[in-house]
């Protein structure tokens, strides 16, 4: 890990050391990540990989990945392949240990059997409906099942019958028998099996029974010999389920540990909304940029050591909160000004002759890869007497605080000259379409000898030798900090922010960026950070933008409003 990767101790550091003393598991560390392959990871699942990874690095122990594999009507191979890239993508190493908890299954059904045997287990022939029915409320007990007093003889023959699929879906249902009165609902008679006549990606049709998260969960720690189970809040009131599981059959039994979800202002962490994005084509699939997936983010141009450095920022905490999205885009700014090459591109583009520079003469300047980072070197673009500049970095007639170009103003062409505006061409409509400069040939490398100062230097690209690329610029996906906050009678769908993508097809990048790969990094001087993306062709090269730079003339601008 770098040290700005190295994690800071948290309350699940302070219980791992106390068992670590008191000789609990041994001394042991083995941790696991139990995605359901119902979807793609996002940035909260992020938050767990790197807690569980970390941790079980830090205290030279094991992690484990493992599929929570037991509702085929939901899961697919293709989400599953996703899974495994994200998790290797965000430096998680689970070595040989790549698990299913359908490897499981007979096992988990043998136990089930047990629990039936000991008297601790029921088959239910109440609908759905009826359980929760009879399961009562946060204020109100529930009731016994008429079927929970069933022999045990019976209880394996039902069992048994459910198991050979002489049920329909939903005629019956296996659960534990615990106590209908306890104040925490979980307790109040589970369900562990639930019949589905649907085939599993792995294990085909061998099954019509399927184990319930609760009865799965916690055998499956205990198989693989997990010592401390990673979870966020919402398993709080579960665990004494886990436990009573785990102390019923009388196998080894890993702990429990909830820490907070990460919430992300402006972010939908909902895999159930995300789906509803995808389906509903909000977005462009689940790897869109927009999402807050991890395959979204990585096409994006996040890197992985900047996600580890945001959940690390995150911290680890006990009650739940809400992070700012700024946090995440500030961990990414300062990731990628570190590693990103600097490049040059124009989004909008305005043409500017050097009306003294020579014409078909091309010099090759010498720029900078990176000013923080030397052993990136440097690279050489070419100046000629056609360049462009951004459109918004001219201003006819400028107003206070506006330092950039103007007529008969002078200003610095980064690694170039000094240009001084001569001219303004309009067309027909009233509109600029290009300006005539000279430029001070003294200057070339964009310092006067005479010691003469400018107050803007500007970012350019040369007419005959740039690319032309299209630009894609991202917001936020939706328009307030609580998507949820909708208006009455309609969802977070409200909130989805109409102007989340920007595209520019005809944009101009310098010409280096031909050698560019899908995948690859770069500043964009004084316009943000972006990476390759993989619709890119020999043609035409795309661009996402990963984060803008911080947009000091935009606050000047909202302080004078």
């Amino acid at each position: 890990m770098t040290e700005q990767e190295t994690r800071t101790r948290s309350f699940i550091h302070d219980i791992i050391d106390e068992d670590i003393r008191s000789g609990r598991f041994g001394g042991r560390v083995h941790t696991r990540f139990p995605p359901e392959p119902n979807g793609y990871l996002h940035i909260g699942h992020a938050k767990a990989i790197c807690l569980n990874s970390s941790i079980a690095k830090e205290y030279g122990g094991k992690f484990n990945l493992r599929f929570d594999d037991t509702n085929p009507t939901k899961e697919e191979q293709r989400y599953i392949d996703a899974i495994i890239e994200d998790v290797r993508w965000l430096g998680a190493d689970w070595e040989d240990r790549l698990f299913y908890a359908s490897d499981y299954f007979q096992q988990l059904y043998e136990w089930a059997v047990q629990l039936i045997k000991d008297g601790k287990a029921y088959v239910d022939s109440l609908s759905a409906e009826e359980i929760r029915e009879y399961r009562g409320t946060l204020t109100e007990p529930g009731r016994n099942s008429p079927y929970r007093d069933r022999s045990v003889e019976e209880n394996l023959e039902l069992f048994e019958k459910m198991r050979r699929g002489e049920f329909k879906e939903g005629e019956a249902v296996l659960r534990a028998k615990i106590d209908m009165s306890s104040p925490n609902l979980n307790m109040r008679d589970p369900v562990m099996y639930r019949i589905l006549h649907t085939e599993h990606p792995r294990t085909g049709n061998k099954w019509c029974i399927y184990p319930m998260y609760d009865w799965a969960h916690g055998q499956s720690d205990s198989i693989e010999g997990i010592t401390h189970s990673l979870c966020t809040l919402e398993f709080e009131d579960h665990r004494p389920l886990y436990d009573w599981f785990l102390d019923q059959l009388g196998i080894y039994h890993p702990r429990q540990i909830e820490f907070a979800r990460l919430n992300l202002t402006y972010t939908v962490l909902s895999k159930r909304k995300l789906i509803r994005l995808v389906e509903e084509g909000h977005v462009n699939g689940w790897d869109d940029p927009r999402m807050p997936t991890i395959a979204g983010m990585r096409r994006r141009g996040y890197t992985p050591e900047a996600i580890r450095d945001f959940c690390n920022m995150v911290g680890v905490a006990k009650s739940n909160s809400i992070v700012e999205f700024e946090m995440l885009e500030h961990a990414i700014r300062q990731d990628l000004n570190r590693r990103a090459e600097r490049r040059m591109a124009v989004l909008r583009p305005l043409k500017v002759v050097i009306e003294n520079y020579p014409e078909g003469q091309t010099e090759w300047l010498e720029a900078i890869n990176n000013p923080e980072d030397e052993s990136a070197g440097t690279r050489t673009i070419p100046f000629s007497r056609e360049l462009y500049i951004e459109q918004e970095d001219f201003m006819e007639e400028p107003v206070k605080k506006f330092y950039r170009l103007a007529p008969g103003r002078e200003v610095r062409l980064r690694y170039g000259y000094f240009i001084t505006c001569t001219d303004v061409v309009k067309d027909e409509n009233g509109q600029i379409i290009e300006l005539r400069c000279t430029y001070d040939p003294e200057t070339r490398g964009g310092y006067a000898p005479d010691g003469r100062k400018v107050k803007a230097t500007l970012h350019w690209v040369s007419a005959e030798h740039a690319r032309q690329a299209e630009v894609r610029l991202f917001d936020r996906l939706f328009l307030t900090e609580n998507p949820d906050d909708a208006p009455e009678g309609q969802d977070f769908i409200a909130n989805l922010n109409p102007n989340s993508l920007e595209v520019v097809e005809n944009a101009y990048v310098e010409p280096s960026l031909a050698e560019a790969k899908p995948g690859d990094r770069f500043q964009f001087e004084r316009l943000g950070y972006f990476c390759m993306d993989p619709d890119s062709t020999p043609e035409k090269p795309v661009f996402n933008r990963t984060v803008a730079l911080r947009d000091t003339w935009k606050k000047i601008q909202q302080r004078e409003e």
